[in-house]
């Protein structure tokens, strides 16, 4: 099925913005295995990214001839899944078991029972109808995720936990998809799409708000309860955890010198109090001190004669 050149711009517009964004948590998993630890990161937005994937990906086949959707899924699905198992490599024991359950009952549970489900409840276009408002709920949902953020930004009116640079970019994937569905006229990938272009303005409004406000001391960011943003929510989800490490940090660093100093303090103190009773016993010991005691004895003697 022959396509607009404007579909295939903005298909290869939004190619590239996703690539982009998949590729994002990249240095945080780099520090994880350089590090052998995943540091508190949380696996759920690497396994919504995966599974969401996995959904665009089986709606292209259904539809036929989406060959830009399969690419940039396919490759989202070959980046998440290496996410996913370094995280499993280097999580505990408990968080292991925990993501391998949420693996299994979603990403294999859940897409093969839509599979199913589309098969047997729905025949020709109402198929593709069924399989795409699936997409829209889960995509909607997954684009709603930094309603979190926007919440912590005007509470703290901080940008602190809002990197400018990916939300930049999630906002311009966000148009370019939103394009290319306008220009298909596909409503399942624009539906989805306009939700994320206004959570991304109102994410660069609160920016452009906050910017110059400090970040209030003793911040703290909230923990997401699922994807942040859509397909890479993991990346600005660790950058929040290890500023919050960096700064739990200072202040122990902070801490642990105050109380040397104050016992550095307290030794010189103690030092110089023992100087001046060794001192002081020297002078009483001393013969002029003997001599002088001497004197005053026979003085008070011969008063009392």
């Amino acid at each position: 099925m022959a396509h607009s050149p404007l579909v295939f711009i903005f298909g290869i517009l939004g190619n590239i913005a996703s690539f982009v964004c998949f590729l994002a948590p990249l240095p945080t998993f780099y520090r994880v295995c350089k590090k052998k630890s995943t540091e508190g990161f949380q696996s759920i937005p690497y396994v919504a990214a995966l599974f969401s994937a996995m959904l665009w990906i089986f709606y292209a086949y259904v539809k036929t001839g989406e060959t830009l959707l399969i690419t940039i899924n396919a490759f989202g699905c070959v980046i998440e899944t290496i996410y996913l198992a370094i995280f499993i490599t280097y999580c505990p024991k408990k968080v292991r078991i925990s993501t391998l359950r949420m693996i299994l009952l979603l990403n294999f549970g859940g897409f093969c029972t839509i599979v199913l489900l589309t098969h047997l409840l729905a025949k020709g276009a109402n198929r593709l109808k069924l399989l795409g408002w699936i997409c829209v709920v889960f995509a909607t949902s997954v684009f709603a995720a930094p309603l979190s953020i926007i919440r912590t930004v005007i509470r703290t009116k901080s940008v602190e936990f809002l990197p400018f640079p990916l939300s930049l970019l999630l906002l311009i994937s966000a148009i370019m998809w939103l394009m290319y569905g306008i220009s298909l006229k596909d409503i399942y990938v624009t539906l989805p799409n306009v939700v994320g272009l206004t959570f991304g303005t109102v994410q660069m409004v609160l920016y452009a708000m906050y910017r110059n406000n400090k970040p209030l001391p003793d911040q703290k960011l909230p923990e997401h309860k699922a994807a942040d943003i859509e397909n890479n929510a993991g990346g600005e989800e660790s950058v929040e955890v290890e500023k919050k490490n960096q700064k739990e940090d200072k202040e122990k660093k902070k801490q642990d010198s105050k109380v040397e100093v104050e016992v550095i303090v307290r030794n010189l103190e103690t030092k110089k109090e023992n100087e001046k009773e060794e001192k002081k016993e020297k002078e009483d010991n001393s013969p002029a001190s003997h001599k002088q005691n001497q004197t005053e004895s026979k003085e008070q003697q011969q008063i009392k004669s």
